[in-house]
Parts: C-alpha cells; structure tokens; sequence
C-alpha cells in the first residue's frame, strides 16, 4: 500500500514553457553516426529516469540553472542533441548530429510532493511527469510541487546508449551545473566492429531474433502490467546474501536478491506453466576491454540478456542457495569477451534492422528480467541545488513481454535499495504478501523528506531490533532459514 495521504494519479499537471536546448558548442560540423552491432540490439524503448528534490532556496533559478548546463553538457555529448533517422537505403537507424537540441519542458503540479503516491506510478507519469516527443532523443519535464520540490525526468531514446552512458551524462551534467571538474571524457566511436569473418555459437541463434519497430510496438503483453517503486533495507539484502552464500561460495547481491525473486516468480505464474525463465542484463565494456577501464566512457549500448530457465517444482523447492547457483552458472556464461563477439557477428550475419531478446517479445513464455543499477549515479546527481531525496528509473512503456525489475541504491547511501518494478498483478500480489515483507511499498518515510526508512520485518526479527517484541513475533520462513543457517555457524 501507498502512503495514507498518498493522491493516486488525480493531479494535474500544467505545461508552463518548452525550450530546445541546443549544444553550446556542436560538433564542428554535422555528421552522421552509424550504429553499431549492439546498438541494433537495444529495441529502440524510450528509456526514462525520474529524480526528486527538495525545496530549494533558489526555486526560481533551477530551470534555468539546468537549461545553461544543459546546454554545455551537450557539447560534450553532441549526439544526444542530434536526430534518429532511418536510413533509407540501409534500412537502420543513424544519429544525425545536426544540433537538432533536446526538448525540456516545466511544469507545474497541483499537489504537495509529500501528497505524491510514489508506490503506484502506472497512473503518475506519461502525460504528467513524463513528455514523450519522438521528434527528440532527449527530453527533460521539470515540475514544480506547491510545496516547491521538484521532479525532474530525463528521457533517453535507447539508440543513444545504455544506462552507462546515460548515467555518464547525467553525472557530467551535475558537475558542470555545481560548477565541479568534469571527471568524463565520452568515447563516441561506436566502434564494436564484426570479426572478419564473422562466426558465432548457434546458441546466440536461441536467444536472438530479427524484428521491425512494428514488431516492437506490438509486442504480445504478458498480462495488464503494474509499474511498482518499493524500498528494501539494507539488512534483508545482507540475509538474502547469506542464505545464498554457502560451502566457502558468496553470492553476490544481485545473484542472491535473484534468487528470492526467482522463488516468488516459481509461485506466483499461472499453474498452467511448468517451467518460468529469469534473466539480467550484463554490461559488456569490462570484458571487451582491451586494458582496465578502457571502455568506461563508450557512449552506446554494450549490452546483453541472459535468460536461465528451470522448472517451477525445484524452484519452489530448492533453498535459496540452490536457486544461487543455478544462477552464478548462468551468468558466468556471458561475462567474457567471446560471449559478446559472438554477439556482435551474430548481428553482422543477420543486418539490417533491428533484433531483439525472444524473451523480450513476448516469444517464450513467463519471463522476467532484473537489471542492475548499482553503478548509476543517484545521490551524486546534485545540479546545484540539493541532492535529491530519490532517483530511480521508471518506464513509459505499455507493451512489454517480460516483467522487470531494476534495483539500484537509495539516495539515503545507507546501503538500501529503491526497485522499479514492471509485473503483472499476480507476481505484485506474491512479492507484497510475502511474510518476510521483503519488497515494501515506497513512501515518504522510505525516502529523507521527513523520516529514517523502516526496517522490514524480517531484518527486525533476525538482527534483534525488536527485542522487546520478540516473544510475539511470527516467524517466517526466510526468518527461520537465516537463524538456523547463523546457529549452524556458530557452534
């Protein structure tokens, strides 16, 4: 549930002025981009990241503050103010850097942002906090609350990039607005080039297919989906990995976090389904790399999904360390070089046009992908007026073909999580009923508007914060799991 005094979508929002940023500085003249092999990958979604602030003693200068920085940003990221075209004769899109600029948009909302339903965004964002226009790669919507906090979403056309390279240029963004040195110089070749000739594992041929934008759009979704933002604390994301860790083994976070979910999904699909899918996604630069770090600042996308599957009996009754290692397995199947030159040759064999993940499309079932946001910056976006008190990604999108959940650390840096999740009702149902109450519904005491975040039941009871209560509490599985795991540890 959303906070109490949370307005559920029943707010107005009014457009005050639009403005097309132009670079300060363009390209010394206009060029065309091709995109590269992982580009064609990326599906062309627009991808959407929502901050919010506090009041700030200079309200009345914030846009324009954004808009002058913006502008210098965009020099440094020419192609992000630039135009997609599909080319004609190619059949693929290209980035025109013409210095076509990027649409921001101010608004005003008719709410308090403490009045704001943080929890449920299905009925929040396209048409108020979030302006789609095509004719943009970039978008900016900065809305005003009565209260004088501030929303700011930023829209990225995917062929642009990853969320790498966006949170790149967010992060340069904030530091030419604070005024702090720029600590990026972005790298925009676009050059992930096919091996000649080109060969591939047939197992990319199971993964991937070839589609139209038409394909995209049209994707058969899986159920009505619910957009969801929840907090999780630190101390359930430390069991989770604890109960994922053993025989000498650690689970990392994500894996372990996987795994919990991948255990709910098993319960919670139709019972018409034997078998469920799971995927991440993996950011390539790392292990394309020719020396450390040498690919950090590539603007586009160098990413791939990995999909594992298994069946909904062992997953329901398998530990939470066995669903883990099925899990380390998979992964460790595409963190390699090979991994990703098979999968730019296997888009030189199958060019023009754009591919996609089958699980994406909708092609195989249930599904559900986790994305990993835990390098993208969200405390360190202060524009000069204030860190904000939350940033996440959200997403406009209505037709999707799998679930997603994306988690990344809480503006608080306590080391707690915000997740945006994208589920069908049955699996929203599931992960809220749980007993360990491992997902809790955002709200404004997760978040430093007023109060420290809650601790969820489970880390209460485990770590013995509420020793008072103790002979009292229900005692849950994860619970029980944790305690007899840590009992075994110490004798």
């Amino acid at each position: 549930m959303a906070s109490e005094n949370a307005i559920h979508g029943k707010f107005e929002v009014r457009v005050i002025n639009k403005t097309i940023v132009k670079a300060a500085d363009p390209s010394p003249e206009p060029r065309i981009i091709r995109l590269s092999n992982l580009d064609l990958l990326s599906g062309r979604f627009p991808v959407t990241y929502i901050y919010f602030y506090r009041k700030s003693h200079n309200n009345h200068s914030i846009s324009e503050t954004l808009k002058d920085s913006l502008a210098q940003c965009l020099s440094h990221f020419y192609p992000f103010a630039g135009t997609i075209y599909e080319n004609q004769k190619s059949n693929e899109p290209e980035i025109i850097c013409n210095n076509n600029g990027a649409l921001v948009i101010e608004a005003q909302a008719s709410l308090h942002l403490k009045e704001f339903d943080f929890y449920d965004l299905n009925q929040s964002l396209q048409g108020k906090l979030v302006s789609i226009d095509h004719q943009f790669p970039v978008q900016i919507q900065i809305t005003s609350f009565i209260c004088g906090g501030v929303s700011i979403t930023f829209t990225f056309d995917h062929a642009l990039g990853d969320a790498s390279a966006f949170g790149k240029f967010l992060l340069t963004w904030s530091e030419i607005a604070s005024r702090k040195p720029i600590s990026c110089t972005p790298d925009h070749s676009r050059n992930l080039r096919a091996r000649s000739p080109p060969s591939y594992d047939p197992f990319v041929d199971d993964e991937f297919i070839s589609c139209t934008m038409e394909d995209i759009r049209n994707i058969p979704t899986i159920s009505v989906l619910l957009k969801r933002l929840y907090f999780i604390d630190e101390s359930s994301i430390s069991i989770l990995q604890r109960l994922a860790s053993t025989n000498g083994h650690k689970r990392t976070k994500i894996e372990s976090f996987s795994a919990y979910i991948w255990k709910v999904m098993a319960n919670a699909i139709d019972k018409k389904h034997n078998r469920c899918k799971i995927g991440w996604l993996v950011d390539g630069r790392t292990r394309l790399s020719k020396y450390e770090n040498s690919m950090s600042n590539y603007i586009g996308n160098i990413l791939s999904v990995i999909f594992g599957e298994s069946d909904v009996t062992n997953l329901k009754q398998g530990s939470i360390a066995d669903v883990a290692d099925i899990i380390h397995k998979k992964i460790s199947m595409v963190t390699n070089e090979g991994h990703f030159r098979n999968l730019i040759d296997w888009v030189e064999c199958h060019r023009p046009g754009l591919m996609l993940s089958k699980s994406v499309l909708g092609l195989t079932g249930p599904a559900l992908v986790i994305s990993s946001g835990r390098r993208f910056p969200v405390a360190e976006l202060d524009f000069g007026f204030g860190s904000p008190v939350l940033g996440t990604v959200c997403s406009t999108i209505e037709r999707l073909g799998v679930g997603y959940i994306n988690q990344r650390q809480s503006a608080t840096g306590d080391g707690s999580w915000t997740v945006s999740a994208i589920l069908w009702p049955e699996m929203v149902e599931a992960l809220e009923s749980d007993p360990d109450h491992i997902f809790q519904p955002m709200n404004i005491n997760h978040i430093q508007l007023i109060f420290s975040a809650p601790v969820s039941p489970l880390a209460q009871n485990c770590l013995g914060i509420m020793k008072s209560n103790a002979s009292n509490s229900q005692s849950t599985p994860l619970l029980q799991a944790a305690m007899t795991k840590e009992m075994k540890r110490c004798k």
